[in-house]
C-alpha cells in the first residue's frame, strides 16, 4: 500500500528506499512522486529565499581600528540535480533556522577575515567592493553546501573609538579649506570679471546711447513729414467722410420718405382690412344672431301654432268621445232606472200596499238615523218652556211623521195603517 506526495516549485522533495531494497534518492520540485508505507522515507526541504544578517562586532582592521560591520545577505538552496542532492546532504532534517545558522556563521566568518585584511578608509568609502570582496571569497565555500549567494550588501560601518568621526572631520576640514580658496579665487576671477564686463557694458552703453539719438532725431524728422501726410490725408478724409455723410443722409431720407410711403399704405389696408374685419364681426355679432333668433322664433312660434291646434283638436275629439260616452251612460242609467221602475210598480202592483209598508218601515231606522245624525254631534240640548209645551212639542212631531213618509215616499202612512187590523189611524 502506499500514497502519494505532491510539492510545489518552492520545496523539494527527497524520495529515498522503495521496494526490493532500493538505496537510490530521488529529488522532486513541482511534481509527485509515489511513496510505499513503511518502506519509502519523504523528506522536504525549503527552497525559498533566505534573508540573512551577518554581523562582525570589534573586529580589527590591517591598521589595527576595531570596526563593527553589519550585512544583508539573501541566499536560497540551487535546484541543480548534483547541487540539490549536496545540499539534501547537508541539511535534510534540519529545519530553516539551522540552515539559516550554518549559512550565517560562514559568512561571517569570510567578513571577519576580508576585513582584518583591509583599512577603514577602504571599508568606508568603497562598501560595494568590500561587499563584492566578501561575496567572491564565501561563494564557494557556501556553494560546496548547495547554497546560492543571491546578494550581499553592506548595511552599515561603526567604531567605539571616534576614529570614522575623526576621519570625517578631517576630510571636512580639508574639503572646507579648499572651498574656501576655491571661494576667494572665485571671488577675485569675479571681480576681475566684472570690471572688465562693466568697461564693456559701459562702452555698448556710450554706443548705444549714440545711436539711440541718431535715430531719434531721424525718427522725430520722419515722423514730422509723416504727420504732415497723416494731417494731410485726415483732412481729405474729413471732407469726403462729411461728404459722403451727406449723401448717405440723404439716401436715408429718401428711403425714410420711401418707408413712410409705404407705411401709409399699409396703414390704409390695415384701416380698410380693419373695416372689413369690423362689418364681418357686426355680420357675425349681430346681424346673424338676429337672424337665427327670428328664425328661432318664427319656428318655435310655427311649432306653438300646431302644438295648439293639434292639441284643440285632441281637446275636441276628447271632449266628443267624452260627451258620446256620457250620453251612452246616461242612456244605459235611464234605461236601467226605467227597467227598475218597471219592476217596481210590477212589485208594487203584485204585492199591494203590504209591500209598500214593509218597504216603508225598512225605511224608517235609516230616516231616523239620518234624522239623528246630527243630533248625535250635539253635546247638550236645553229645551225652555214648562212641562206642557214639551208634550205639545212631542205630539206635534209625532204628528207631523207622516206628511214627511208621505213626502219622501209617496205612501200614505195613516192609510196604510188603517187598513192593518187592529190599528188606529
Amino acid at each position: 500500500m502506499g500514497n502519494i506526495h505532491t510539492t510545489g516549485p518552492n520545496e523539494a522533495l527527497i524520495v529515498s528506499g522503495g521496494c526490493c531494497g532500493s538505496t537510490k534518492k530521488r529529488t522532486i520540485v513541482g511534481g509527485w512522486a509515489w511513496a510505499w508505507w513503511l518502506v519509502t522515507d519523504v523528506q522536504r526541504l525549503s527552497l525559498e529565499v533566505m534573508t540573512l544578517n551577518p554581523m562582525c562586532e570589534n573586529v580589527e582592521t590591517a591598521q589595527g581600528v576595531p570596526l563593527t560591520v553589519t550585512g544583508v545577505a539573501q541566499c536560497k538552496i540551487m535546484k541543480a540535480d548534483e547541487l540539490l542532492g549536496t545540499a539534501s546532504e547537508q541539511f535534510l532534517g534540519k529545519n530553516v533556522k539551522e540552515i539559516k545558522q550554518t549559512i550565517l556563521q560562514t559568512l561571517e566568518g569570510h567578513l571577519r577575515a576580508i576585513l582584518g585584511t583591509l583599512t577603514v578608509e577602504e571599508v568606508y568609502k568603497d562598501r560595494d567592493q568590500f561587499a563584492a570582496l566578501v561575496r567572491e571569497v564565501a561563494a564557494p565555500d557556501v556553494g560546496r553546501m548547495g547554497i546560492e549567494i543571491l546578494s550581499f550588501t553592506i548595511k552599515d560601518v561603526y567604531d567605539d573609538v571616534q576614529y570614522l568621526a575623526s576621519l570625517g572631520k578631517a576630510q571636512t576640514a580639508s574639503v572646507k579649506r579648499d572651498a574656501d580658496a576655491g571661494v576667494a579665487e572665485a571671488n577675485r576671477d569675479a571681480g576681475i570679471r566684472e570690471a572688465e564686463c562693466e568697461k564693456s557694458a559701459m562702452d555698448v552703453k556710450y554706443s548705444t546711447d549714440t545711436k539711440i539719438e541718431d535715430n531719434s532725431r531721424m525718427y522725430k524728422l520722419q515722423k514730422a513729414n509723416f504727420d504732415q501726410e497723416i494731417n494731410t490725408a485726415k483732412a481729405e478724409s474729413q471732407l469726403a467722410y462729411e461728404l459722403q455723410a451727406a449723401k448717405i443722409r440723404q439716401r436715408i431720407r429718401n428711403e425714410e420718405i420711401q418707408i413712410e410711403v409705404v407705411e401709409r399704405r399699409k396703414q390704409i389696408e390695415i384701416e380698410a382690412q380693419e373695416v372689413q374685419r369690423k362689418e364681418r364681426e357686426l355680420m357675425a355679432t349681430v346681424k346673424l344672431p338676429a337672424e337665427a333668433e327670428a328664425h328661432r322664433v318664427q319656428t318655435i312660434a310655427q311649432g306653438k301654432q300646431c302644438q295648439t291646434i293639434e292639441t284643440a283638436r285632441a281637446e275636441a275629439e276628447r271632449i266628443r268621445k267624452i260627451g258620446s260616452a256620457e250620453a251612452h251612460a246616461i242612456e244605459l242609467v235611464g234605461k236601467a232606472e226605467a227597467e227598475r221602475m218597471r219592476m217596481k210598480a210590477h212589485v208594487y202592483k203584485q204585492y199591494g200596499d203590504a209591500a209598500i209598508m214593509n218597504i216603508v218601515l225598512e225605511s224608517l231606522p235609516k230616516i231616523a238615523a239620518e234624522v239623528a245624525a246630527p243630533l248625535a254631534k250635539t253635546d247638550e240640548i236645553v229645551l225652555i218652556g214648562g212641562n206642557d209645551n214639551l208634550t205639545n212639542d212631542v205630539t206635534r212631531l209625532v204628528a207631523q211623521l207622516p206628511p214627511s213618509i208621505n213626502a219622501l215616499t209617496g205612501v200614505d202612512l195613516s192609510k196604510v195603517l188603517s187598513k192593518i187590523p187592529g190599528a188606529k189611524a
